[in-house]
């Protein structure tokens, strides 16, 4: 599958993958330092995400080989690679499969199985019929029946667009998502052992990765580092930008 990518800056190829319900723009911000950093930053679009198609396939084996094959078409060799959350598990999947990378950073996601903790977001967004949509506002009224944190709503709204119609519409494939968002907590299973640079970033205030979660992940990616970003949760380069850079300039050099 061709996803669609941004690509800012000049030098080493740095590329990046969002999580769940995101798109290639979530770290932008983040990713714009990078690149001033002396990398040419690629930020993809997962399929089923953004400007990417749409696949009944959802899972981390195709998500992996659609990385692959972006590396391909592209002619990017040794590039380092970062994903959040479903994109981590992306990127640690796809060291299992290929060879192609100089170093990984996998930020706030470990390799074990998480029970699925999305069904308010996906029964929010599936109480909103696109196809009766009158505005925004309505939108969010409804959203907020099933999502109560404003930023959470705010990130995953994001995904909802005005059509060149004038209606609206999504950039995530909604019913893809909810069949298959099992997957997404999915185990990847570290059979592999790898010498390559790996790091792991977590927030402290995150519950995503613990001590032993790092353990199991060191036990394949044998020369991994563990950086903890002290006032971050899952959102590490949202909440603490500055920190989070930082950390991935000091490994990437």
């Amino acid at each position: 599958m061709e996803l669609f990518f941004r690509k800012i800056g000049e030098g080493l190829p740095f590329v990046v993958l969002h999580g769940v319900f995101g798109s290639s723009d979530n770290l932008f911000t983040v990713c714009k330092k990078i690149a001033e950093s002396g990398y040419c930053v690629y930020m993809l679009d997962a399929r089923n995400h953004g400007q990417s198609p749409r696949s009944e396939d959802f899972n981390y084996d195709v998500m992996a080989d659609d990385l692959n094959e972006f590396l391909v078409t592209q002619k990017i060799q040794s590039p380092i690679i970062m994903g959040h959350s479903m994109g981590g598990k992306t990127v640690m999947t796809f060291a299992q499969k290929y060879d192609n990378f100089s170093k990984i950073i996998i930020v706030d996601i470990a390799p074990r199985f998480y029970p699925t903790h999305h069904n308010h977001i996906l029964a929010g967004l599936n109480a909103i019929n696109v196809n009766t949509l009158e505005n925004r506002k309505d939108a969010e009224d409804i959203f907020a029946n099933y999502v109560s944190d404003f930023g959470e709503r705010q990130f995953i709204l994001k995904n909802l667009y005005r059509t060149d119609e004038g209606g609206f519409d999504w950039r995530i494939n909604i019913p893809v998502i909810t069949k298959e968002i099992y997957q997404v907590g999915g185990e990847v299973l570290l059979e592999k052992r790898i010498e390559k640079p790996a790091l792991v970033i977590r927030g402290a205030d995150s519950s995503y990765v613990s001590d032993a979660d790092f353990q199991s992940f060191k036990n394949s990616f044998v020369n991994a580092e563990l950086v903890t970003i002290v006032g971050a949760n899952h959102w590490v380069h949202a909440i603490k930008p500055i920190e989070f850079v930082a950390a991935i300039l000091e490994f990437s050099k």
